[in-house]
């Protein structure tokens, strides 16, 4: 048994939702960020929501072209952490065995795909994966709330 005082966590605005890991279930996933960051007090043309538009469609995509399972679908958490200054990002799929790479791919930059990643690595404080169990995976970012002019 625990002694002493203990302090309650916080509880952080947060929303969740699955998608169909199609790439009409990224899309939808990408407005529905935008729409709950607005109800959340981040217009739509804020450097944050489109940051945060842009993440959120990317860990989709990947998460529907290389995380696919069929049967599963892909899932969205959004936290708003004001203290912090922070927006994070969980996307999770299905696909245990495919992580996303720590280093651009060989085809990088002259190749058609690859940027996403980099795009995420430049407008994220800090990314990452992480798996869960009993399968799939979850990629995470965490994006910087903006600072409104005169503060």
């Amino acid at each position: 048994m625990l002694t002493g005082t203990t302090t309650p966590e916080r509880e952080l605005p947060h929303f969740a939702q699955q998608f169909p890991s199609t790439p009409r279930g990224a899309q939808l996933a990408r407005r529905v960020a935008v729409r709950r960051l607005e109800e959340w007090g981040c217009p739509p043309a804020s450097d944050t929501s489109c940051a945060v538009a842009l993440v959120v469609g990317e860990l989709a995509a990947n998460a529907v072209r290389h995380g696919r399972v069929p049967g599963h679908e892909i899932g969205l958490r959004l936290t708003l952490d004001t203290a912090a200054g922070l927006v994070r990002i969980e996307v999770a799929d299905a696909a245990s065995a495919e992580r996303p790479p720590r280093v651009p791919p060989p085809s990088y930059p002259d190749g058609e795909s690859g940027r996403g990643l980099l795009l995420v690595d430049v407008l994220a404080a800090r990314w990452g994966s992480e798996l869960r169990h009993p399968v799939g995976k979850t990629v995470w970012a965490e994006v910087p709330l903006e600072v409104p002019p005169g503060l």
